[in-house]
C-alpha cells in the first residue's frame, strides 16, 4: 500500500464529514428487512458500507446505489438468499449478519479479508447452537452456519463487543416468538446500542429495555422508510483534535442528540483544556494549551488512537484505560499507537488495558507503520501537525475503509501531503 507525508501545519476551517458509518449499517440493514422500497440518504460508500450492502445482496434484498443515496427493497429478503457472505474487513458487517441469516433459515459460510477472519467469533459459537443453529469454525472466519435460529433467552456478557448484540436484536425481532437478551455484566459500549434501538424504532420495530436486560417481541414488521442520516462524531474526532493542537476548525453536521458514544469527544477535548463550542448541528474547537487527563475508554473504542494523539501534546500525564478491547480491532491498536508515536518521538508506553502518555510541545517525526488501519493512519496525520519534519504514514489507502475523502478534507483546511 502506498506511505503519505504529512507536513508540520494548522487546520483552520470548516469540514463536513461523512455519514455515520455505524448509523448507515443499520438503516440499510433495517431497510432490507422491510417488505418494500426504502431510500436512505446521505450515504457514502466506503468499504465498509459496501461490505453491509453486498450481504443485504446475499439475503435477497435489492439495493440500487445512487450518488449519495441507495434505494433498497426488502421484498425478497430471505426468498432468495445465496451461500456466500464475503464482509470484506468489516467486523460489524459480520457481527450483524451471522444472526440474521441464521434467522432467514439460510445455510451460508461467512468469509473476509485483512485481519477479520482472526476477530473472535466465540460469543456466536457458543450461543447460536442452543437456540437451533449449527456453527462450523476454526475460531474466527470462515464461519458456517445451518439451521433456523429459535426465539428464547440470550445470555451474554455486557464486555463483549456491542455488534454482537446488535446482531442477536436485527435478528430476533425477525422471529415468531418473543425474546430476551440478558446482560449478565455491564454493558460497554451502549450508545451503539441505543442506536441500533433508535434505527429499529424509525422502521417500526421496538425494542424495550428493563433493568438493563432488552426485550424484544416476536412477530413485528418492518415498515420502509425514506431514512436521513446523521454525520459521524467518529470522524469528526480527528478534526476537532487537528483544532486543538493548534489549530481552529468547525465540523459541521453533526446531531447534539446522537446516540454515537464518540459525541464525548467534545467533553474530552475541553478536558484536555481546548477552546471547544458546541452549536446546534456543529463543533468548533480552537488551540488553547493542553493537559494531560485520565480516560475511561470502555464506552469510546474507537476514540483511543486519537485521544492518544492529543495526550501526545498535552503537558503532564495522560493515561487511558478500560480500552483492551481495541486490541482486537484492525489492528491491535494499543500496539500500533505505542510504536507510531514512539516512532516520532511521542513518549508514550502500553499498559495491559491502555496507554501511558507524557506530553510534549513537539516531536522530531518520522515514519510510522499504519498497520493496515484507517484510524491508526488518520491519527498520525493528526500527529504530524505538531512534528518538526513531517511524517510518513504506510497503508495509506486504508483510510478507504471509512473515510474515502479524509485526505481530500484535510488539505481543504490546509493540511499539507505529499
Amino acid at each position: 500500500m502506498t506511505d503519505i507525508t504529512i507536513l508540520p501545519s494548522k487546520l483552520v476551517g470548516q469540514v463536513e464529514v461523512p455519514p455515520s458509518k455505524s448509523d448507515v449499517h443499520r438503516a440499510i440493514i433495517c431497510a432490507a428487512l422491510a417488505k418494500g422500497r426504502s431510500v436512505i440518504s446521505p450515504v457514502a460508500y466506503s468499504q465498509d458500507i459496501l461490505a453491509t450492502l453486498d450481504c443485504i445482496r446475499a439475503m435477497g434484498a435489492d439495493a440500487q446505489i445512487n450518488e449519495d443515496s441507495v434505494v433498497i427493497d426488502g421484498t425478497n429478503t430471505f426468498k432468495n438468499g445465496s451461500k456466500e457472505f464475503f464482509c470484506r474487513e468489516s467486523g460489524s458487517t459480520v457481527r450483524f449478519f451471522i444472526p440474521l441469516a441464521s434467522a432467514g433459515g439460510l445455510s451460508a459460510v461467512f468469509s473476509g479479508e485483512g485481519r477479520l477472519p482472526m476477530r473472535p467469533l466465540d460469543v456466536y459459537s457458543e450461543l447460536l447452537p442452543k437456540h437451533g443453529v449449527s456453527c462450523k469454525t476454526q475460531g474466527g472466519l470462515p464461519f458456517e452456519i445451518s439451521g433456523k435460529l429459535q426465539s428464547g433467552t440470550f445470555d451474554v456478557t455486557g464486555s463483549i463487543s456491542s455488534q454482537f448484540i446488535t446482531g442477536l436484536m436485527f435478528a430476533l425481532s425477525t422471529l415468531d416468538g418473543d425474546s430476551v437478551i440478558h446482560l449478565t455484566s455491564p454493558l460497554q459500549s451502549k450508545g451503539y446500542i441505543d442506536m441500533t434501538i433508535n434505527v429499529m424504532r424509525r422502521f417500526g420495530v421496538i425494542v424495550e429495555e428493563r433493568d438493563g436486560d432488552y426485550y424484544i417481541k416476536g412477530g413485528q414488521k418492518y415498515t420502509p422508510c425514506e431514512y436521513r442520516t446523521e454525520g459521524d462524531w467518529s470522524q469528526a474526532a480527528f478534526f476537532l483534535t487537528a483544532g486543538a493542537l493548534g489549530g481552529d476548525v468547525t465540523v459541521k453536521g453533526l446531531r447534539q442528540d446522537s446516540a454515537q458514544g464518540d459525541k464525548e469527544i467534545a467533553g474530552l477535548l475541553k478536558r484536555f483544556g481546548a477552546d471547544v463550542e458546541v452549536l446546534e448541528d456543529s463543533v468548533r474547537c480552537k488551540a488553547n494549551e493542553l493537559c494531560g487527563i485520565e480516560i475511561d475508554a470502555s464506552q469510546i473504542p474507537d476514540l483511543v488512537p486519537i485521544l492518544s494523539v492529543c495526550g501526545a501534546f498535552a503537558k503532564g500525564r495522560t493515561r487511558i484505560y478500560n480500552a483492551q478491547r481495541v486490541r482486537l480491532k484492525e489492528s491491535d491498536r494499543l500496539a500500533a499507537m505505542k510504536n507510531a508515536l514512539s516512532n516520532v518521538g511521542a513518549d508514550i508506553e502500553e499498559t495491559d488495558d491502555g496507554l501511558l502518555i507524557n506530553g510534549k510541545a513537539s516531536v522530531q517525526g518520522g515514519f510510522s507503520d499504519g498497520c493496515n488501519d484507517h484510524r491508526i493512519v488518520m491519527s498520525m496525520a493528526v500527529a504530524a501537525l505538531r512534528s518538526e519534519n513531517g511524517v510518513t504514514v504506510s497503508d495509506s489507502e486504508s483510510i478507504k475503509k471509512s473515510y474515502n475523502n479524509f485526505f481530500e478534507d484535510y488539505r481543504s483546511v490546509g493540511g499539507k501531503t505529499k
